[in-house]
């Protein structure tokens, strides 16, 4: 996640990381190079039919109204997906509060909210696609939880089993088996909302509809401007160009807010913030908040 503060005019202008021009500067030179291929050609060649704006200004809006459903369509996953990361945050350090209050054993306390660190850890790796990186491995003291078909809900089940022995054995009451038991449901409940999230794009039909609509207006515009623009053409489509191919990408990132990109959500800086929200309770020294390089948060 890109964080910086607002940059003046000039450098917010020619500001180039968190922007999707690098990923679609290919596409408007090609557009751009069609464009004045076609002036070309009707300039020197033969006369090609010089077609009024009028149609493509309609096309345009149509195309920008789908272009911003398809926008907010992908940006309520990338704020749901930071809403359920940040009531997870609170659930843990709410489970950290609520195993020194319950668990009097303070072995089987450590176990708990290191269990729940590796679960925030193996969480923020399935969502990511990747296996068990440095960070989760310092977290899990049984190599089983990784080798299991989902990690994180070995970690989670792991965190039952921890406390219905704790219970069975009397050093927790019913209350406080009720309290923790809630909690756990709770971060399960968080974890399936990302899940579900990451495992539900949106639908591939929008992509293909907007990328096959925004290339066909791309390749018509150049006829619609040669009789006012003339040899500007190519200046106005790749514009129009950047417009429309950068809403699209722009959608296509937020889409996808739990992968490693510049657009997408810190999920290390938020296990990080985990770790050090429970290292009062673990008794050991918190390690210091991730921060930004080159103003990208990860």
């Amino acid at each position: 996640m890109i964080l910086r503060q607002r940059p003046g005019r000039l450098k917010l202008l020619f500001a180039l990381r968190g922007s999707v021009l690098p990923a679609i500067l290919p596409y408007i030179t090609l557009f751009a190079a069609i464009s004045a291929l076609v002036v070309w050609v009707d300039k020197t060649l033969i006369e090609l039919p010089h077609l009024s704006v009028s149609p493509f200004a309609v096309f345009g809006i149509a195309l920008s109204l789908f272009l911003g459903f398809r926008n907010n369509a992908a940006y309520d996953r990338w704020w749901e997906g930071r809403k359920l990361w940040g009531q997870l945050v609170a659930d843990i350090r709410a489970l950290g509060v609520e195993a020194d209050m319950f668990l009097s054993d303070e072995a089987q306390r450590r176990r708990v909210l290191r269990l729940a660190l590796a679960f925030m850890h193996l969480h923020r790796c399935n969502l990511r696609g990747l296996g068990r990186d440095g960070p989760a491995a310092s977290w899990i003291d049984d190599d089983a939880l990784v080798t299991t078909a989902h990690p994180p809900s070995a970690a989670l089940a792991a965190i039952g089993r921890e406390l219905q022995g704790a219970s069975a054995s009397g050093q927790l009451d019913g209350f406080g088996h009720k309290q923790l038991s809630e909690r756990l449901a709770a971060i399960a409940y968080a974890q399936a909302g990302a899940e579900r999230i990451a495992a539900t794009p949106l639908p591939f039909v929008y992509s293909l509809l907007i990328y096959r609509t925004s290339y066909l207006y791309m390749i018509l515009l150049p006829l619609g401007l040669l009789e006012q623009a003339g040899w500007m053409t190519p200046l106005f489509s790749g514009i129009v160009a950047y417009i429309f191919l950068g809403f699209a990408e722009v959608s296509e990132d937020l889409s996808h807010p739990f992968a490693a990109k510049d657009n997408g959500l810190p999920l290390d800086a938020i296990c990080r913030t985990c770790e050090i929200s429970l290292a009062p309770h673990l008794g050991v020294e918190p390690p210091e908040p991730i921060k930004p390089e080159t103003y990208v948060l990860t």
